[in-house]
This record gives structure tokens, sequence and C-alpha cells, in this order.
């Protein structure tokens, strides 16, 4: 007993079950907070696996090394790859900051779910998944860029129709195209904080997309969705946009005016 116990406490028996599981199929770091969060059998059980085994253990590496191939091949029978090409989507409430402060918190919270019953259903109706909900934002993931942008459309005018107090919030949209870390219940990775700097550019609320975005949407998709785009111009002494390539371009989107009425702020805004 006293050789098992320090065997599968053995620092070298650990390291190298470590090295072995770099060479299986999957996450060879499966197990951590990240990837263990979520639905699936693999990761409760990894969840389990962390409560009940010692920690730095062989026997937990072990085990791990088990639940990271079954992981895999979850993956691989289902025939989705952990970093399959996905649209990603942020949104939020322009100035919600400043109005929470003088609202209240009572009235934030309604603000906040009233936007959540008529924002969420669109995007959850095409087929989307609400990633995570951060505050007045939130982060979706869709398979195709056309949905996505559909969906946010869609969402941006529900929520149009939302009044508070007498105050009625104003959303803002970023989506973005590639192909981010899925870990876990989460999407990591270069292109999921550009699609959030994207959604930073939509300073006055609307919908902006990436090049990557726009480029995966066909013209008879663009006709289809009934939109125009017009490319966000870098005003001239405007600072680098952080965690964005230089080159990567940046696109408003309207529903075209002979189907919406026009927008008399959109050539205003095209220019921020």
């Amino acid at each position: 007993m006293h050789w098992l116990k320090s065997t599968n406490h053995s620092p070298a028996v650990i390291a190298f079950i470590k090295r072995a599981r770099r060479a299986l199929p999957g996450d060879p770091d499966f197990g951590d907070p990240l990837s263990a969060d979520g639905v699936g059998g693999p990761r409760a059980a990894a969840r389990a696996a962390d409560r009940l085994l010692d920690r730095d253990a062989a026997s937990k590496e072990f085990s791990l090394a088990g639940l990271q191939v079954w992981q895999a091949l979850t993956e691989r029978v289902s025939g989705r790859p952990a970093n399959r090409e996905v649209t990603l989507v942020f949104t939020d409430l322009v100035g919600f900051s400043d109005w929470s402060l003088r609202a209240g918190d009572d009235a934030t919270l309604a603000l906040l779910r009233r936007v959540a019953q008529v924002a969420e259903p669109p995007l959850l109706a095409a087929g989307g998944h609400i990633v995570k909900r951060m505050g007045d934002g939130t982060m979706a993931v869709f398979s195709k860029p056309a949905t996505a942008v559909r969906a946010v459309l869609t969402a941006l005018e529900a929520v149009k129709t939302v009044e508070v107090g007498g105050y009625t919030p104003v959303m803002r949209a970023g989506i973005h195209t590639g192909r981010p870390h899925r870990i876990g219940s989460d999407w990591l990775g270069i292109d999921v904080n550009i699609a959030a700097r994207v959604m930073d550019r939509a300073t006055r609320g609307g919908l902006v997309v990436s090049q990557t975005t726009l480029d995966g949407i066909g013209p008879e998709d663009l006709d289809r969705l009934g939109i125009t785009t017009k490319r966000v111009r870098k005003q001239l002494f405007s600072p680098r946009i952080a965690g964005v390539p230089e080159n990567l371009a940046m696109h408003w989107v309207k529903i075209r005016s002979d189907l919406s009425g026009g927008d008399p702020e959109f050539a205003e805004d095209a220019g921020a």
C-alpha cells in the first residue's frame, strides 16, 4: 500500500503520464476548469474526477487521459471538430452603464430582462447558441454568416420596442467569422477578440461585420436578406484598434432603405 501510494504521487510518474497524454487524441489539457465546463459525459466525468480523485496524482492523470480520448471520439463521431469555422456575435447596449447609474437596480434589472426576452429568441430561432451573457452584453455563435446577420438584424429591431421608465435602449452588435478554439462551453482565441472589437466600432448602435463575415455571404444571400453595406472608414488620426489585424476591413450593415424606410443616420454613422 505504501508503494502504491508513493507511486501514485510520484512526480516522475505523473510527468510521464502527462507526456503520454500529448500523444493521445484530443486535448492533452482536458480536465482543467475551462475544458471541463459545459454539458457532455466526458466533461461531467472530468468534474467528478476533480472532486473525487487526489490532486497531483497519477491516478487522476490516468483517468483524465481516458476522458480525453472519450471526448475526442465524441467530437469525431458527431462530425463537429473543435475548431470548425463559426460566426461569432457580440452585442451590448450603448450607454447602458451611465443610464443604469441614474435608473437604479430595479429599473436596470427590468430592462435587462426585457431586452433578453425580445433579443434572444431571434438568435435561438435561427439556430444560434448563446455562449454567455455579460451584464448588458451577449456572446452567441452561429454556423453560417448569413444566418447570423439575419438573426441579429431581427434582434436589433426587436430591442427598439423595449421601453422601461421612459427609456428605450440602443443595441449594437459585431459579427466576425473565424476558427476560434472551443474549450468546454466557451469559445476562446484571436477570432473571439476580433468579434468583440468589431462590435466596439458600432459606437452609436447598429450592426458592424468584419470583411471575413461579409465574404461568407454571397450576392444572392445579400439580396435575399434585403441589406446594404458600407465600409467603415478609418479616421485619419485614429489609433490602431488593439487585437485586430491592421488590414481587416469592417462594414456597416443596414436593412435596405426601400424595405425599412431609410435611416438618415446611416451616412453619418458609416464614417465614424
